[in-house]
């Protein structure tokens, strides 16, 4: 299955390293990070959700620190996640640069400080809840 996904993931207030953007300093709250998968959705969540991985990508830092609450996806052939990013970026607090260093994006990592309204804008973008046996 391909396509893209969205993890939202609440932090307490922190300062993390994240690869070559440096130190970023978190709120507490809830984030959204816009990604695709043009091979494997089931692979690339799987690997998100996984507590010891290599850190090679941005949100591989800040996971390291942020506990995941919620995973949603929409099942395509076309590339979405910058649409979808464009979409979050619309209403929430972006993360300057962050998973965004092979696209034009601004980020593809939104902040809320409540998780409601972040979920709300994945459904209303036509995406799914992600469950573990999908």
């Amino acid at each position: 299955m391909k396509g893209s996904y969205v993890i939202i993931a609440g932090m307490r207030k922190a300062r993390v390293r994240v690869g070559r953007i440096g130190e970023i300093d978190f709120k507490e709250g809830y984030y959204a990070y816009v990604g695709s998968a043009m091979n494997s959705l089931e692979a690339r969540i799987g690997r998100h959700l996984r507590k010891n991985k290599k850190l090679r990508w941005h949100i591989d830092y800040f996971l390291k620190h942020a506990k995941i609450e919620k995973i949603f996806y929409k099942e395509s052939e076309k590339k979405e996640e910058c649409d979808i990013a464009r979409e979050f970026s619309s209403i929430f607090e972006s993360i300057p640069k962050f998973g965004a260093s092979d696209c034009k994006c601004k980020s593809h990592l939104f902040y809320s400080k409540e998780m409601g309204p972040l979920e709300e804008l994945a459904k209303k973008l036509g995406m799914k809840e992600w469950h573990s046996k999908n």
